[in-house]
């Protein structure tokens, strides 16, 4: 039944072998710069490399500061710390995500309050969001959102930019601050994305990132923080063991964590970085190259919202129906050629079943129908 997109797949990617959802491209200055590290001994958490890569990840973004972390989870982790999230509070998010999010916001001993997402973004809606809160919630006197059930602190927003495509980040920043909400974006699968020519991660009050080894570039494992520099300054602190500085003595300050990037693993980040832009400009024509194939057809391509440039990480298909979309995971993987559907709602996991939610029609109605196609970096 989908033979012809198997063979169109194949052809761009020049293989009759097993084809991946997104494999990593290591065609600049990566061996250098790792051969660098070794050959320097500063291989773990502290080195030139480390430093250089926050210092380029700041200005390609145009973040005040970017923390370099271990991995994305750990720079989700920290980021609701900064936004004063604490035990027993309520952190609003999407349930269309990675279960990461949600395990970030746990981390915190916090609940996630799942609401919906709007179906051309893929990312929490700001309507669903406001509807909720006037639902459920009440600003107290010294300015704070409480529900008004239970009087829970709702502290931060969450909101995940699906694919690399930006969620509505206007009328999300007037939400949030209308209800005295922090915004804190997770923008793991959105680097080179740009929403009304400011980059995704930038317009919170805190960004995180992910370089795992299925994103647009990868260090292997790592992630990091986008912030302003007085949070900057923290978030490094307690990423690096709040350990005080000092010649040669151990002072740590207060509970810290060890968060740090391996100075081997921002070797290889800073050569990826390098090539960021040319790897966004060739996924941008792979997705409109899928684009034209889907066009017409009863499978509508996932485009990136108006006013925005997504770098595409995934591209993704919505079919008619489940049993559509089941037909066309069966029949790419049985051909070598990797597919995947969108993620189970986190409100669908047994550890998360128990959090509030609002009404989650357009979450629900993805859920059963988007598949992910293969979009590595196209072989040149």
């Amino acid at each position: 039944m989908f033979n012809a997109l198997i063979d169109f797949v194949r052809e761009h990617y020049r293989s009759t072998d097993f084809i991946p959802l997104h494999a990593p491209v290591f065609s600049g200055n990566e061996r250098e710069y790792v051969v660098d590290t070794i050959d320097s001994t500063f291989v773990s958490s502290v080195g030139a490399y480390v430093d250089r890569f926050e210092r380029d990840m700041a200005a390609y973004t145009g973040a005040a500061r970017a923390v370099a972390t271990v991995n994305g989870t750990a720079a989700l982790h920290i980021a609701l710390k900064l936004a004063d999230v604490e035990s027993g509070d309520l952190v609003i998010t999407q349930p269309l995500t990675f279960v990461a999010t949600c395990n970030a916001i746990a981390y915190c001993g916090a609940e996630p309050v799942f609401v919906d997402v709007d179906r051309h973004t893929l990312g929490l809606s700001p309507q669903a969001l406001d509807h909720w809160l006037s639902d459920h919630a009440r600003v107290d006197g010294d300015g704070v959102c409480r529900t008004r059930a239970d009087a829970k602190v709702i502290r931060a927003c969450l909101p995940m930019h699906t694919f690399g495509h930006p969620a509505d980040l206007d009328g999300l920043v007037e939400v949030c601050a209308r209800w005295h909400v922090a915004l804190v974006e997770d923008a793991a699968e959105s680097l080179g994305s740009l929403y009304k020519g400011r980059h995704t991660g930038t317009i919170g009050r805190l960004g995180t990132l992910s370089f795992n080894g299925n994103k647009i570039i990868t260090t292997g494992g790592g992630g990091m923080i986008l912030t302003d520099e007085t949070l900057g300054a923290r978030a490094k602190h307690l990423t690096t063991t709040a350990k005080r500085p000092h010649p040669y003595e151990y002072l740590h300050d207060e509970v810290g964590y060890n968060y740090r990037l391996p100075n081997l693993n921002a070797a290889l980040g800073c050569a990826q970085l390098e090539q960021l832009e040319a790897f966004v400009a060739n996924k941008r024509e792979l997705a409109s190259r899928y684009a034209a194939y889907f066009s017409g057809s009863d499978l509508q391509f996932v485009t990136e919202p108006e006013g925005c440039r997504s770098n595409y990480w995934l591209n993704a298909v919505v079919c008619d129906s489940r049993e559509q979309r089941d037909a066309l995971l069966k029949s790419t993987n049985d051909a070598g050629v990797m597919t995947r559907p969108i993620w189970a709602l986190m409100n669908r996991l047994p550890t998360y079943a128990h959090c509030r939610q609002g009404p989650l029609t357009q979450a629900q109605w993805l859920e059963a129908r988007v598949v992910n196609l293969p979009s590595s970096v196209l072989p040149q």
